[in-house]
């Protein structure tokens, strides 16, 4: 039987998320109401009143809630009853015994009403949006999920047949017992032993309730949130990786000086408008630097933008970026701290009390988090003794910082205006002025929300919203795609991709290794015997994002790789010693690693417990070989490459630990993970990956071992000058490398002969040439010429082309997929959202790509199709790439030849369809998955048409039951079918005549031209019919506006 308790059912994420100390007694006061009006003897009716007040006093207040036919209580999504139905109650008296349903016995009347009740919503009425099903006598609870009733029920297509019969009257009786006894009682007790619910009896805690020392149960706070509205409605919280925290993004923009503004269907992010710049934001106050100082003549303007204005905007924003990474670290960081040291003031250090201006935020960024304790003067070590010293790039000076300026140059004569919707002016913290100096506003801000929670169930006086790293994730991934539009790709998404990939690829490196043939992670759990080499094996592992944007696919790979470990039993501390399952329970949920003991209760690092050192420090480890080893990836935006080294280097955060070799004084540094976050253009390169460099590397002394080295050396360097020599080495190698191989470019050879060729032949000649000698050698100095001015105009325009400045040489730049002679093996799982834009739309900067000789290029195309074939290209043999895209290439006409590619070219594996269903917030783009092979097509694709958002909540779950064989042949349209529509297809293609063929001429229909002039929404209708004159008026004016 799946009894769960409560802690086992709550998510992870959810359970990290504080409740107010005001809300939780409130509850605990409702509950205590509940206990002592519900009494034995007492009606039905009475008792289901108790109960329905209960949830009123709670969670409830603001949803309709009511007795609905012959439902005992309903609760809809909102106060309407034009909602659906979200949650279903079944209530028995505390007496009524025999229709009650127990554990021993679920086969009772309690649970054949829910059933009848679910069949009529789901099935008559098509309600689709059921969360919670609940059976109760007020003491017990037994709590179904609606995804449970799903797979038990509404997908046995006989139970549907006989509920409908009986809905219908063909059965032999239409009354309710009859369903009660024939039908619900049959097909529950095939289920029975399986069906999974959440159990818990009131009555356990009334000893908790009656505590009067003050102190808070770990029970109640689960009880509190099992009865929660966004537990039993499944609504989004604050840590949701799935949605952006509107409020505090909202403001942090307004902090930095940017906006969000809609142009061409994108949102995009932008300076604000003049009227509404203010001079104190950080980006006002640095562009304002930056020109008083004439400081872009020191830097390459080309890089940054066409025009002084929009390098001045961009080469601040890059600034402000590079800035507000490091504020939002030591944010959390400092919140580490003080949880690891229960609260103590001394280890705050991000506040006014501290940093009285920009001189001492530059202080804290250079003198403090750049020096090893050992190089701080004694001043910085008497007012900053415990920040720590962690090792990290972030902290050192960029190369813009040192041709621009850097934070301490900003001014502070004005005070930035609070935002009228700030957090500072809740009931709570009440600020009473209008304007502040820009970093006590931007600290009070911070401190208005909480950055500690992870890892802990607590009620606070104040439960400031829960800032995580997922969190922070969708704010980066927002503001670094300020240019573009850029999107964030859900948790769910990133999550699913990862699991499905990572697994294929970990179940290929195992069977390639072993010759085993395993199909599942189980049987590779049942298979291995050898732990140290599965661990080598994994550790092996390439994984690279080529349009890596804000990290988000590599830190949901990172948690994907560590929750595989554990779940192949092969995950173990320094000492080899396993984490065992019956002492930890790993999860992914909302897009993090959690962690729970063999009692449910969350991880937290306690510096006094030698079991809990071991966890943090093997957790610490395990991320740290990950990230050094298996993770990559390129992005042609500055911003988004230091925001995707600041995100892997917070997933370390999260577990840094004090070391014993400092008497647990100090925190163990952190790896200098930057060297395999690169910038660049993906998509162009000026070396084939099939080149040979034996050649190169012999005549240039360079081994790729000494490479190797010197990048491994690099990641694990402590202090600058060692990270300085290695970085000087690694430059050098690279250099040498584009030097030879540039000078064996068979383009420049071939020009040099003909150059050599053409001076012979214009040479003086010792006899005088006939005429016809003379008319084939002017003839071929004619064509030297012409083929000489073709191969100097490529060298030219590479020289002189700003896109070509940021090309990216995959055949050098990671030594890790090199073998020992330069031969490029490839990853072994490339993963990804590329970006979408029309290539059409590119300019001359289309042309470059379509030089590049791609093909999948097509004019009309978009650029992520290229970014298809690339990812294929940097595969190792039978390597997987997993992409999330536009679905448009399906059955676009521009698609035909990326369809043709895969067909011939990949084994694609899987293919889900998302046709219909908004995937991304800010566009709507119709998205698909495809994950493929780069092997041959064995033409047995598994496909998924997903319809409905309900299938994204168990993703991994639907696509497995809802997938179908496809057999994708060719570049024709790749359509979703089922086997009998596929076969219909077939039959009508045998017969039919193309479209394509038919002698007809095909036209466009109207353009409408400007859409937002012709298409608006329900308010502005209703507000032009309000503005009608008279009755008439609105009549014709309303059989104007159809729906679209």
């Amino acid at each position: 039987m799946g009894l769960l308790k409560p802690n086992q059912v709550l998510n992870k994420a959810y359970r990290q998320v504080a409740i107010e100390t005001a809300d939780f007694d409130l509850f605990k006061n409702a509950l205590r109401t509940l206990r002592d009006n519900v009494v034995d003897g007492q009606r039905e009716e009475t008792q289901k009143e108790h109960l329905r007040n209960f949830l009123s006093e709670t969670f409830y207040k603001t949803y309709y809630m009511a007795p609905e036919e012959d439902i005992d209580l309903a609760i809809r999504l909102d106060k309407t009853t034009k909602s659906n139905i979200g949650l279903l109650v079944e209530v028995k008296s505390t007496t009524n015994k025999g229709e009650m349903i127990s554990n021993d016995n679920l086969n009772r009347k309690a649970l054949q009403e829910l059933l009848l009740y679910y069949l009529k919503e789901r099935v008559s009425k098509k309600n689709n949006d059921i969360k919670y099903l609940i059976a109760t006598n007020i003491h017990e609870f037994f709590i179904f999920d609606a995804h449970e009733f799903e797979r038990k029920f509404y997908q046995n297509k006989q139970l549907r047949r006989e509920f409908q019969d009986f809905v219908d009257g063909r059965k032999t009786s239409s009354k309710t017992d009859f369903f009660y006894t024939e039908i619900a009682t049959t097909y529950i007790e095939e289920v029975k032993d399986s069906l999974e619910y959440t159990y818990f009896n009131l009555q356990d805690y009334q000893h908790l309730l009656d505590k009067t020392d003050g102190s808070t149960s770990r029970k109640l706070i689960e009880l509190y949130k099992i009865f929660s509205d966004t537990h039993l409605l499944k609504l989004s919280f604050q840590n949701d990786s799935n949605s952006l925290n509107r409020g505090f993004y909202t403001e942090l923009l307004h902090i930095i000086g940017i906006e969000e503004r809609k142009e061409n269907n994108k949102t995009v992010i932008v300076r604000k408008v003049v009227e509404r710049r203010d001079e104190a934001s950080l980006l006002e106050n640095t562009i304002n630097q930056l020109d008083a100082e004439d400081c872009l003549r020191h830097v390459n303007g080309s890089l940054y933008g066409n025009d002084y204005e929009e390098r001045l905007f961009n080469v601040a924003m890059e600034l402000c970026i590079t800035w507000m990474n490091r504020i939002l670290f030591l944010k959390l960081l400092e919140a580490q701290m003080l949880k690891y040291h229960n609260g103590d003031v001394a280890y705050k250090f991000l506040s006014t009390a501290k940093i009285h201006d920009y001189d001492d935020l530059n202080t804290l960024f250079f003198q403090v988090l750049a020096r090893d304790m050992s190089r701080r003067t004694q001043s910085i070590m008497h007012d900053f003794a415990y920040v720590p010293y962690l090792n990290s790039s972030l902290f050192e000076v960029t190369d813009l910082e040192s041709k621009t300026i850097k934070i301490n140059s900003l001014s502070q004569r004005t005070e930035l205006p609070v935002l009228t919707s700030s957090v500072l002016r809740s009931k709570k913290r009440n600020l009473q002025v209008n304007v502040l100096p820009t970093l006590q506003y931007l600290f009070a801000f911070l401190d208005a929300y909480n950055f500690a929670s992870e890892g802990s169930e607590e009620v606070q006086e104040e439960a400031k919203t829960l800032i995580n790293a997922s969190v922070l994730g969708l704010i980066f991934e927002k503001i670094n795609g300020h240019k573009d539009g850029s999107v964030f790709t859900p948790g769910f998404i990133t999550m699913f991709m990862c699991r499905e990939a990572i697994t294929k690829t970990v179940l290929q490196k195992f069977n390639d290794y072993y010759g085993w043939n395993c199909a599942t992670r189980t049987d590779l759990y049942n298979r291995i015997d050898n732990i140290a080499e599965a661990n080598e094996l994994i550790n092996n592992l390439h994984i690279c994002d080529p349009a890596v944007g804000s990290g988000h696919f590599l830190v949901s790979a990172l948690n994907e790789l560590i929750l595989l470990k554990y779940e192949l039993g092969i995950l173990v501390d320094a000492t080899g010693k396993r984490i065992r399952k019956a002492d930890y329970q790993f999860a992914i949920e909302n897009d993090e690693l959690i962690v729970t003991d063999a009692e449910g209760n969350l991880f937290a690092y306690n510096t006094l417990s030698a079991e809990s050192r071991r966890m943090q420090e093997t957790l610490f480890k395990e991320k740290r070989r990950i990230i050094e080893n298996c993770l990559f990836g390129v992005d042609i935006n500055p911003n988004s490459v230091k925001i995707c080294r600041l995100r892997l280097w917070i997933e370390l955060l999260k577990n840094a630990y004090y070391t014993v070799e400092s008497n647990y004084t100090y925190l163990e540094t952190l790896p200098n993970i930057d060297i395999n976050i690169k910038c660049g253009n993906s998509l162009l390169h000026r070396f084939a990956l099939t080149d040979s460099i034996q050649t190169v590397l012999r005549e240039s002394g360079i081994s790729i071992n000494q490479y190797k080295e010197a990048v491994a050396k690099y990641k694990n360097a402590q202090g600058k000058g060692e990270k300085q020599d290695l970085e000087t080495l690694i430059t050098e190698i690279k250099s040498k490398l584009r030097t030879e191989i540039s000078r064996r470019d068979v383009r420049l050879v071939r020009l040099n002969k003909r150059r050599s060729e053409l001076a012979n032949l214009q040479a003086p000649q010792l006899f005088e040439p006939t005429k016809k000698e003379k008319k084939a050698s002017d003839k071929r100095i004619a064509d030297l010429k012409k083929e000489i001015a073709a191969l100097e105009n490529i060298f030219e325009e590479i020289r002189s082309n700003k896109i070509y400045l940021g090309a990216f040489e995959w055949r050098i730049e990671f030594p890790e997929v090199l073998d020992a002679e330069g031969n490029f093996l490839g990853f072994d799982c490339i993963i990804g959202n590329p970006p979408y834009i029309q290539l059409q739309s590119m300019g001359k900067s289309a042309d470059v790509l379509e030089r590049m000789g791609y093909v999948t290029y097509a004019r009309t195309g978009d650029i992520y199709c290229l970014f298809y074939e690339l990812g294929m290209n940097l595969l190792s043999p039978n390597g997987y790439l997993c992409y999330i895209t536009s679905n448009k290439w399906m059955r676009a006409g521009y698609g035909e030849s990326l369809r043709g590619y895969f067909a011939s070219q990949t084994n694609p594996i899987m293919l889900v369809d998302f046709a219909g269903v908004k995937i991304f917030d800010a566009i709507t783009v119709e998205a698909n998955i495809l994950l493929s092979q780069k092997a041959a097509n064995i033409f047995n694709t598994q496909a998924c048409l997903v319809q409905d958002a309900n299938g994204l909540n168990h993703l991994s779950d639907f696509v497995q039951q809802q997938s179908v064989e496809c057999n994708f042949i060719s570049s024709d349209s790749w359509v979703i079918l089922s086997p009998i529509e596929q076969s219909i297809k077939r039959k009508i293609e045998a017969v039919g005549t193309p479209l394509k063929d038919w002698d007809i001429q095909i036209n466009y229909g109207i353009k409408t031209g400007f859409n937002d002039a012709f298409i608006i929404n329900t308010e502005k209708r209703d507000e032009i019919l309000a503005n009608c004159q008279t009755e008439e008026e609105r009549i014709r004016t309303a059989e104007l506006i159809r729906p679209i």
